[in-house]
C-alpha cells in the first residue's frame, strides 16, 4: 500500500470511529439484526429501512474495535437509495477488497476503498465486515444472531 493511501485509510479510520455517522436506533425499522464478533468482542446492531426495493434509511449500534465502528460508520453512509441487490453488489465488492481478491483503486467502491488497507491485516477482516454480514441478515429478516466463526 503507498504512503498516500495509507495516511487516507487511517485519517478515515480514525475520524469514522469517533464520530461514526448512523450511529443510532431507527424508530420502527423494517429489519434489524445482531452481530457478534467473538475474536474481538465487536458486537453491532443493524436497523434497515427499505422504501420502494431501496435502502431508505440505515443505521447501527454497538460497542467494536475502531474498524469495526469505522465500517459501519462508512457503510451506512454509502447504502443508502441501494436497492438490496445493489447492497449485495457492494459487500461482494468490499469482502473482496478487505480479503486482498480486489486492488484498492476499485472505483464501484468510493470511500470504501480505503479499507483495503485492512487486507494486509487478515486478523481485522472480520472486524470490517460484521457490519456488511449483519446487513444481510437485517435485509433477509434472519433473527439469528450473524457470528464471525
Amino acid at each position: 500500500m503507498n504512503e498516500e493511501l495509507r495516511d487516507l485509510y487511517q485519517d478515515v479510520i480514525i475520524e469514522h470511529s469517533k464520530r461514526p455517522r448512523n450511529n443510532r436506533a431507527l424508530e420502527a425499522p423494517a429489519n434489524s439484526a445482531q452481530g457478534y464478533n467473538p475474536l474481538c468482542g465487536d458486537q453491532v446492531k443493524i436497523y434497515v429501512r427499505m422504501d420502494d426495493g431501496k435502502v431508505a434509511d440505515v443505521a447501527f449500534e454497538g460497542a467494536g474495535c475502531a474498524i469495526s465502528t469505522a465500517s459501519a460508520s462508512v457503510m451506512t453512509e454509502t447504502l443508502k437509495g441501494m436497492s438490496a441487490d445493489e447492497a449485495e453488489a457492494l459487500f461482494t465488492s468490499f469482502h473482496d477488497l478487505v480479503t486482498g481478491a480486489a486492488g484498492p483503486d476499485d472505483e464501484d467502491l468510493g470511500k470504501l476503498a480505503v479499507f483495503g488497507g485492512v487486507s494486509e491485516f487478515p486478523a481485522r477482516v472480520k472486524c470490517a465486515t460484521l457490519c456488511w454480514h449483519t446487513l444481510r441478515a437485517a435485509i433477509a429478516g434472519q433473527e439469528d444472531p450473524v457470528t464471525t466463526e
